[in-house]
């Protein structure tokens, strides 16, 4: 009987852009590039943990159909900008950080006051700009671990202080992630395939740990899915030669 042959290579490879790697994993049998990389998108895009903002309060601001006088943006697209600040949490418990600025020039993400549980990994992100150098912008950030993507609609906004505003948020650290197969050769056997994994983070992890974390979600799932079925006979499938790439 046919083996269903083992990749012999899995490795990562650095790229010139910042946040970005590559796995590649080659020789693969047939069509088992594609179930691999679906299977790892899947799951990078829409179940690693992470952290985000979940809620915003500027002072003087009700909702976030406001204009805030001596700034140059607008409630919303403070919210906007906000949504794009990338932080590692290291607490299971919400964490608020506030931030006060004043005089002309730019409100960054490093402005926040520094907190032992929160790391901002894009301080010099802009968040809006102060175009009267008398006004001072105050807001308040809490930021919380989760999974995935959370909209408004899906949050618990009952109970929230007057003027904090709840906006959406992108937990998983996978910002982007796309991924090829194309044929190589083992042998005289040309129609295996090498996968290519292209991954960007938000900088709060790299590619190789988001990978691992989605590899370990679906040996997880995939341990219950043999618990279940009872004592298998092991596969002992075994691995490709060293293939000669097409």
């Amino acid at each position: 009987m046919e083996q269903i042959l083992l990749p012999t290579t899995v490795a990562f490879e650095e790229t010139d852009k910042p946040n970005v790697g590559k796995l590649v994993v080659t020789p693969c049998h047939k069509g088992y590039g594609t179930t691999i990389g679906n299977a790892l998108r899947r799951v990078l895009l829409s179940s690693l943990p992470g952290a985000a903002i979940d809620s915003i309060k500027i002072d003087g601001v009700q909702h976030e159909f406001s204009a805030i006088e001596g700034v140059k943006e607008d409630v919303i697209e403070i919210i906007l900008n906000a949504k794009l600040v990338a932080v590692r949490c290291f607490s299971d418990e919400p964490i608020t950080l506030s931030l006060n600025k004043k005089g002309k020039g730019p409100v960054t993400a490093g402005d926040f006051e520094k907190n032992s549980d929160v790391e901002i990994v894009n301080p010099e992100l802009v968040l809006a700009t102060l175009t009267d150098a008398s006004k001072t912008l105050s807001m308040d950030i809490t930021v919380k671990k989760g999974r995935g993507y959370v909209p408004v609609s899906e949050k618990e906004t009952k109970g929230m202080d007057l003027g904090t505003i709840a906006i959406d948020s992108l937990y998983t650290p996978v910002r982007n992630i796309g991924y090829g197969v194309e044929n190589t050769r083992v042998g005289d056997v040309t129609d295996y395939e090498k996968l290519t994994i292209t991954i960007e983070t938000n900088g709060t992890i790299n590619a190789q740990e988001a990978v691992a974390k989605a590899t370990t979600i679906l040996m997880d799932h995939f341990t219950l899915v043999l618990g279940a079925s009872g004592e298998m006979p092991s596969s002992k499938e075994a691995p490709a030669t060293e293939p000669e790439e097409a």
